[in-house]
Formats: C-alpha cells, structure tokens, sequence
C-alpha cells in the first residue's frame, strides 16, 4: 500500500483529505489482478471513471487489461490520456529521484534507521558509494518500510518536485473513481453509491 501512503501524503500537503473526500482504497492483490478490478469497475461493469499507477515492468500487464476491458489504447501517451501513469522503475525510484541521494538518505537518518542504513551499507555487495539503487534496496528489505518512506517521502517534496505519475495520478483522483499502481482500487463512494453499488541532501554515513 506504498503508493496509497505517498498520495495520502500528497493530497493533505495540498490541503486535501482522501478520507474525508470518501475515497476508499482497496487493495487488488497484485498488478496482474487489474483485470478483475477493471471488469468489475469498468465499462461492462459499474462503468465509473478509473486511473491509475504503475511500475514500468507492469505497464503490458495494464495495457493488455484495458484493451480487453473495451478503453482504447496507443502506447504510453494513450494510457496517460486515459488517466494511467507510469513509473520510471517503481514508486521509490521516482521519489527517491525526485528528493535525491543525500536528503533521503538524511530522512531515514531522522526515522531513527541510520544505523541500519550504515550496516546495510557494510554487506559486501552493498560496498560501493550511495546510490538510488541501493537506497530502494534498503527500503524494500523490511516489512513496512515502503508504506513508511512513501509517506514520509512525499511530505518532504516540494510541489514542484512530486513525480510526474504521482501528480497526474493525484489529479484524477480528486475527481473520480481510481485504480492506484501497486494493487489497490480508488473510487469515491458517494459517486459509486449512486451508480447502484453500496534537491540532494549532505547525509554521510
């Protein structure tokens, strides 16, 4: 539910409350489920308005699920028009480049993590300078750290810094129905009712 705590973060940073908005997040299992969602959301189901999020090696799997779902797609540029994002590598990789090497590494420093950071950094494979690479490895090696660096991230951006996919993402879903990138389902409740279902940083380590 990474990608669900860095829009929550997002959209209060913009003065905005999901929650409070009535949008609901419902976790699909998977990216390779988005049929499922898509048949049960989409035109030959609820049909209510749906975008989304993915990572780059999930972008066929969206694509494929689209078109069988009835929407019309032409590469990249038709999924965007569609209200589908992607990302680079994955969600961490976009913040991570957006914030840059050094402050990310200063905000793990301030989660209370940097001495994990500094014995992550000792494993013989990990022995080389700082890098992005090695930062999204270090955040997807315990359970719970995505969801946490998600948000904790994202507060950190400057509005002109968020991710492209995360900002085209957070514009659709302040208006409609969602399907988010890492497995879960957007959509506002109140609009589904009444469609008949219920800059680098100086951290060394």
């Amino acid at each position: 539910m990474s990608d669900a705590s860095a829009l929550h973060a997002l959209a209060a940073k913009a003065g905005r409350d999901l929650s409070a908005e009535r949008v609901l997040v419902m976790a699909m299992g998977g990216a390779t489920n988005i049929g499922r969602y898509l048949e049960r959301f989409g035109p030959r189901g609820l049909d209510v308005p749906l975008a989304g999020l993915c990572d780059a090696g999930e972008e066929r799997d969206f694509r494929r699920a689209l078109e069988r779902a009835g929407f019309a797609v032409s590469g990249r540029a038709g999924l965007e028009r569609l209200g589908f994002f992607v990302c680079v590598a994955d969600l961490e990789d976009e913040l991570i480049r957006s914030l840059g090497v050094g402050r990310v590494a200063e905000v793990i420093e301030a989660q209370g993590e940097g001495k994990r950071l500094r014995t992550f950094l000792k494993q013989p494979a990990h022995r080389t300078e700082l890098s992005a690479l090695q930062l999204r490895r270090f955040i997807g090696c315990r359970s719970g750290a995505k969801e946490l660096y998600a948000r904790v991230l994202s507060e950190e951006l400057d509005p002109e810094r968020v991710p492209r996919p995360l900002e085209g993402l957070l514009s659709w879903l302040l208006r409609s129905a969602y399907v988010d990138s890492n497995m879960a389902l957007y959509y506002r409740a109140g609009w589904a009712r009444r469609r008949g279902c219920a800059g680098s940083g100086t951290w060394k380590p």
